[in-house]
């Protein structure tokens, strides 16, 4: 990091300090991790005391892309979400997916939604590309061009219960029918959490790979062991031709993401497993045949700056790799306890102890999901994060309160040394939302990163938004929501 970047960051911090003392008599609910009183003003309300490198203050405006109301379709229990040019216009379009209930009942139904976009990031076509039993509560999907057309195509998981691939159909894909199949290798099997496509051989053509917790809950306590699996594309896709080829089976696997963690060149897999609490990854061998060797992580109790140790509770359910250490090696960013972010530090050797790292703490609202971007714009990798409300889905509970798990948006701001003190800036706490996924563009072209997420656990308002990342000269309230009447904004938890 440059010398003008440190000061910058100090520049930023101090005025930071003055800013929460000079509201800390109105009790300003945004910031650190001893925010105020929940009685206090909501978090969207507090003035942000949140600056970028070069002075300006960061609050964030909403925008719809994809709800009931915009799009005419009852999309609900919004999850998974992938952008790609899928009409090759020089435009990115988003793939979103929506498993439909506000309770697990156990009828497939569910949603994949287009949204193809436009030199206007307000200006959206939106399309349905599969509902009903075919989407079978939808959890999540993957963009590649797997039948080497030039043109993207697309995978998803449902977790009632299989993988369907669709074909994109070129230049009419705005309008024409996507052919589509679910590969007899990978239908009625169980509950599938995640997808992802890897070309692991490196020969052009992607393989997928996907865990399955075995059913929609997926209990944790849950004793029979469920496949993670990569299944090699014998031909064209839509043959259905898939062989699955089993990595492991673990008690609820929930994740397993492709990943060069060992900095060779080649693609591994990431994964975890919530029965066990646990996160273990797959060596490519780089062999002509596509092999995998397992390994366990270890994880070490480090102290961290705040003096907690860590308790290691993971399942890997969301990850983002990258090297905060600059040692060459990539590191993990995970939850851990649900509540906390953490980052794990990859030692020369990785059979030896990963040092954990703390980012800082949701609590009690979940760390759900998260994205590594360049928010503030000093050079160092920020980290967007959303939380998962505990309480009804589909109606705001006069019984939740502040102390309750809620949905929250919020960032974390890099400290310059990834291993020294983050701090989080609170955007926004309802009493429902579940944000899982992000993805960190800037789609207005302004120079600043902006966030399009899904948001479900808030019937009627689940669906697909755009975060703009606003700056002022002075401080504005953090969060400028898009809709009149939506959840509750509350106030922020008391300090942790």
């Amino acid at each position: 990091m440059s010398d003008m970047n440190i000061l910058r960051r100090a520049q930023r911090r101090s005025a930071a300090a003055a800013i929460v003392f000079a509201l800390a008599a109105g009790g300003c609910g945004s910031g650190s991790d001893a925010p105020a009183d929940p009685s206090s003003e909501t978090v969207a309300d507090a003035p942000s005391r949140a600056r970028a490198a070069d002075g300006t203050y960061i609050s964030w405006r909403e925008h719809i892309i994809d709800d009931l109301a915009v799009g005419g379709v009852a999309i609900a229990g919004s999850d998974g979400l992938a952008m790609a040019d899928l009409d090759l216009d020089g435009h990115e379009d988003i793939v979103s997916v929506h498993e439909s209930d506000t309770t697990y009942d156990g009828v497939a139904d569910g949603h994949i939604r287009l949204a193809f976009g436009s030199g206007d990031p307000d200006e959206w076509e939106l399309a349905t590309l599969a509902e009903g039993a075919e989407a079978g509560a939808a959890e999540d999907v993957s963009i590649a061009d797997a039948n080497g057309d030039g043109y993207p195509d697309i995978v998803a998981a449902c977790e009632l219960a299989h993988l369907i691939y669709f074909q994109n159909p070129g230049k009419d894909a705005r309008s024409a029918k996507w052919a589509r199949v679910i590969p007899e290798a990978a239908n009625n099997r169980g509950s599938f959490i995640r997808v992802f496509f890897a070309d692991f051989d490196a020969d052009g053509k992607p393989e997928v790979v996907a865990p399955n917790k075995g059913s929609q809950a997926g209990n944790a306590a849950e004793t029979t062991l469920n496949a993670i699996s990569w299944y090699e594309i014998e031909g064209d896709p839509l043959d259905g031709n898939w062989k699955e080829h089993v990595l492991t089976k673990v008690r609820v696997p929930i994740n397993s993401r492709p990943v060069d963690l060992d900095a060779d060149g080649d693609l591994d897999v990431l994964a975890g497993s919530r029965g066990e609490s646990r996160i273990f990854w797959f060596e490519n061998t780089g062999g002509p045949e596509i092999a995998f060797v397992e390994h366990e992580i270890v994880i070490g109790e480090t102290a961290a700056q705040d003096g907690k140790t860590g308790s290691a509770a993971v399942t890997g359910f969301n990850f983002i790799v990258h090297d905060f250490s600059g040692d060459g090696r990539p590191d993990i960013v995970l939850s851990e306890s649900r509540t906390n972010l953490i980052w794990l530090e990859q030692p020369a050797d990785p059979a030896g102890v990963w040092n954990l790292r703390r980012v800082g703490t949701m609590a009690p609202d979940s760390a759900t999901g998260f994205e590594l971007a360049d928010i503030d714009g000093d050079g160092d990798p920020d980290i967007f994060a959303g939380s998962y409300s505990r309480g009804p889905r589909d109606h705001d509970g006069a019984e939740v309160t502040a102390d309750d798990p809620l949905g929250r948006l919020a960032w974390f701001e890099h400290p310059g040394n990834a291993a020294q003190q983050w701090m989080r800036h609170d955007v926004s706490r309802r009493k429902r939302g579940m944000f899982d996924k992000f993805a960190a563009r800037d789609l207005d072209g302004d120079g600043d990163v902006d966030f399009i997420g899904t948001r479900g656990n808030s019937v009627p308002w689940d669906g697909v938004y755009r975060l703009e990342q606003v700056r002022t000269e002075q401080p504005a309230r953090s969060f400028t929501r898009a809709r009149e009447n939506d959840s509750e904004e509350m106030g922020a938890p008391p300090a942790q």
